[in-house]
């Protein structure tokens, strides 16, 4: 079916880039919205010969393991975002940023915390949900935009680039594990492939923050703080840390959260069942999101929509530059229409492996192109979990947030500077 095949894809970027661009604002159309019409869509060209089996396709993409999964977590996070702030945690983690990051370092401060949890994590969703609130409440400080929403969406921005720094390159990364299981190379062989093209990345957008940070006015004056309250977080970073399921540190967190609500007296027991309640509800225009994106995916790859990639990627491939771009661009397209990178990598693994072979790739820089790519792809795509869960804790838009991830966007360019010039020598 080809371009049929990927047109409800097309569809829903249509549909909400200009009605965006009609309502001049970025804010105003829920991205819900453009989902549903483009699922709508997705659904009447679905295969099948009847209403019942179309929508039984897309009801299983809806329903995905994966995406139920990822719903989870974000019922848990917004959970436990709201009894966070209700009891004050907030606040006082914002008011010890502020102490100890100098005004003029705050931006590269958040980035490299950001860069620093993800690697030591393996997950850029875990360093969201730990980070992302902090950056809400640092955004009322400091004056980047012209107004609220700018300065979170900017402030939301460091941090989930900084986050795809640890999941590209984290040795408990499941972008790490899947891809070097695809290509058949050691983590640690890949980890120094990759950091030789990230890592300079990283610096240039650590300079950059730094340079951003010098047009702060003033640096923002801190409250008193409440170092108890700021047990939820640093305990969420610490459980992260040792490997606990995000699922299991959530809920510990959202029980932490009441006994410390119950003690000060910030909550009651009633108090803490709304805030749970406020917080889920909160997530509501998530999960549909992820439930239709998954829908609608799902109705893609049925279609054949990933096939159409993957033969059109590979039918003219001469030279290892070529067979690089072509490992690069399969997974990225994958990596769109599924809006997971691990699953894009699992996807597309076997056949980027075949064409390694074939053209003499280095299994290193293989693993390490694929894992870049479609960190960049997820990076950017405002239906993936990682800019959907931002947006959510932040309470902006995800398009919004996109427009400041300069991490992904120069990690980009570095990567495509690494495959024209051949870089690294030693594994090109």
């Amino acid at each position: 079916m080809g371009l049929k095949a990927l047109s409800p894809l097309i569809v829903f970027l249509g549909l909400y880039l200009i009605s965006c661009i009609i309502a001049q604002d970025f804010y105003a159309i829920p991205i819900s919205a453009a989902f549903l019409l483009a699922s709508v869509y997705a659904i009447i060209i679905c295969k099948g010969d009847s209403l019942e089996e179309k929508i039984s396709v897309f009801s299983k993409g809806a329903g995905d393991k994966n995406v139920l999964l990822m719903i989870w977590i974000f019922v848990l996070a917004g959970a436990f975002a709201s009894t966070a702030k209700d009891i004050g945690a907030i606040e006082a983690t914002v008011n010890l940023a502020l102490k100890i990051l100098p005004g003029k370092l705050l931006y590269a401060g958040l980035f490299l915390a950001a860069c620093f949890i993800s690697m030591s994590i393996g997950t850029s969703v875990g360093t969201i949900v730990a980070l992302v609130p902090l950056a809400a409440g640092i955004a009322q400080e400091i004056s980047f935009g012209a107004d609220l929403a700018s300065n979170t969406a900017f402030i939301t921005g460091i941090i989930v680039g900084g986050s795809f720094f640890g999941d590209n390159l984290s040795f408990i990364s499941d972008t790490t594990i899947a891809a070097t299981r695809s290509q058949g190379c050691s983590m640690a062989d890949k980890f120094k492939v990759n950091l030789r093209i990230v890592g300079p990345a990283a610096l240039v957008v650590t300079i950059l923050y730094v340079i951003l940070g010098f047009s702060v006015a003033a640096t923002p004056e801190a409250g008193p703080v409440n170092w108890i309250l700021l047990i939820p977080y640093v305990l969420i970073i610490g459980l992260a840390l040792s490997g606990l399921n995000v699922t299991a540190v959530l809920t510990i967190g959202i029980l932490v959260n009441a006994v410390l609500g119950f003690i000060s007296g910030s909550l009651s027991w009633s108090g803490w069942l709304v805030s749970i309640g406020n917080g889920i509800s909160g997530m509501g225009d998530l999960i549909m999101v992820t439930m239709l994106a998954g829908g609608m995916l799902e109705v893609i790859r049925v279609n054949g929509g990933l096939d159409y990639i993957v033969n059109g990627l590979t039918r003219r491939i001469s030279g290892k530059r070529g067979a690089e771009f072509s490992i690069a661009g399969l997974v990225s397209l994958a990596n769109l229409c599924t809006a997971n990178n691990t699953i894009a990598i699992i996807t597309t693994g076997q056949i980027a492996r075949d064409i390694a072979e074939r053209l003499g790739i280095d299994p290193r820089k293989a693993a390490s192109i694929m894992d870049t790519f479609s960190c960049l792809v997820q990076g950017f795509i405002p239906y993936g979990a990682q800019l959907l869960m931002a947006a959510g804790l932040a309470g902006v838009s995800s398009i919004s947030i996109s427009g400041y991830l300069y991490y992904p966007f120069v990690m980009g360019l570095f990567a495509i500077g690494a495959i024209i010039f051949r870089l690294p020598r030693r594994y090109s």
